[in-house]
């Protein structure tokens, strides 16, 4: 049987959201399991060092490899590395040296890493080759791109807002072993949708050398370096110091912790998905531009900073850290979606994979710098509410950084057939 485009289409993003499910609660699966064995913020951190390196390396060289041999096998060897990877947290005891569990648990992560950013690579490339082509009228397919762009980013974020919640109920329902081993069965069965896939999806016709991966457009550069900025700016406060401060400083329990982080995630997922509408809601009846990139970041810069002020006043904590980090997610939400639809609309459906490949490779490199930056940041201050506050205003300088960066970007060229 012969598989549409949108059938196949369809399964990617069935099997991407299952991976997500898994990455989601496996990040506070290992983040409140190592903080409950006395581990630091920056020792956490170091545990997704090479969790973000190696995606850094993957996108680079996954989309040469999608654009050369088809994203099907990305795709299948990134569900399998992460099961992989979930399967060799099963033995992890709180017995082990220190050592030795960091190093290990550092491997699997790696793996882990490796896998996430496969699936991306795979599921974000597989738009373009399902919106059609509109060389009579342009500005409709950029639109219709815009919106299944959208679709993917928000639903894909919401679910991982699922895994967040789901990490910390497993954790507390059946502890760190046995949840990791769970989640392993269930992308298995995930995996084996995938299996009906043709091999020649995002295939390109001729195959690509390996310089090209370097040999990018100023849209694509400049954008990958605003990304870069952007998730850096979300991660410095994001993933290791805000949970931490909410167990330490407020006294949440960690199935509070991951409920409330994963609501925020869920909520952001709806922000990014409902985009196209709330832009038409607000009088935008265009696809976004360069202009919408630029306002959008600008806007970002003050949210953190705001959050950081209200700490340092003493403001009710939990009041500030909620409206702020809801504040947040909306604009950065905004700022994501747009930046995805932007990266593709820059691109064309060859080099779909190798164009959004190097893209992802700069968001990788900002969660990295992002995560690192956020255990080290944060035990900078004399306490909790300050290591807070400095990761905030670390936040803050990045997002900013983000949008001195878009402001080198070119004009979208808008064909006309």
């Amino acid at each position: 049987m012969k598989l549409s485009a949108l059938q196949q289409y369809g399964i990617v993003t069935a099997n991407y959201w299952a991976f997500t499910l898994t990455d989601g609660a496996l990040r506070m699966l290992v983040v409140f399991h190592f903080h409950q064995l006395g581990y630091t913020t920056l020792e956490i951190a170091l545990l997704f060092l090479f969790y973000e390196f190696f995606g850094v390396v993957t996108n680079l060289y996954g989309g040469w490899i999608g654009a050369r041999y088809g994203l099907r096998l990305t795709l299948w060897v990134g569900t399998l590395l992460q099961i992989l990877a979930l399967l060799m947290l099963i033995p992890v005891a709180a017995g082990w040296p220190k050592l030795f569990s960091v190093v290990y648990v550092m491997a699997a992560q790696a793996i882990s890493g490796i896998a996430k950013d496969l699936n991306k690579m795979s599921a974000k490339s597989a738009i373009k080759t399902v919106v059609p082509e509109t060389p009579d009228d342009q500005q409709q397919g950029q639109k219709q791109l815009f919106k299944w762009v959208a679709i993917l980013t928000g639903s894909k974020n919401a679910l991982k807002g699922v895994g967040f919640f789901l990490g910390g109920v497993l954790l507390t329902a059946f502890g760190f072993n046995a949840a990791v081993g769970w989640m392993a069965a269930g992308l298995a069965l995930a995996f084996l949708l995938t299996l009906v896939l043709p091999g020649e999806i995002g295939k390109m016709t001729s195959k690509p050398a390996i310089a090209s991966l370097f040999s990018k457009s100023q849209g694509i550069n400049v954008l990958s370096l605003a990304r870069f900025f952007l998730f850096g700016a979300r991660d410095v406060w994001f993933v290791v110091a805000l949970p931490v401060f909410l167990e330490a400083a407020l006294g949440w329990s960690f199935w509070e912790i991951g409920g409330f982080l994963g609501l925020w995630v869920i909520g952001y997922g709806i922000v990014q998905g409902s985009a196209p509408g709330l832009r038409r809601l607000w009088g935008q009846t265009t696809s976004p531009g360069v202009s919408a990139v630029q306002f959008w970041s600008a806007l970002l810069t003050a949210i953190p900073a705001l959050i950081a002020m209200a700490l340092w006043r003493e403001v009710d904590v939990a009041v500030a850290i909620t409206a702020g980090l809801a504040a947040f997610g909306v604009v950065f939400a905004m700022n994501s979606s747009i930046h995805s639809y932007m990266v593709l609309a820059y691109t064309d459906a060859q080099s779909v994979s190798l164009d959004v490949g190097f893209y992802y490779m700069a968001n990788a490199a900002g969660r990295l710098a992002g995560t690192l930056l956020s255990g080290a940041v944060f035990m900078l201050g004399r306490s909790e509410t300050e290591g807070m506050q400095a990761c905030l205003w670390a936040s803050s300088l990045l997002v900013l950084l983000s949008w001195i960066s878009s402001l080198r970007l070119p004009a979208l060229q808008r064909k006309v057939g």
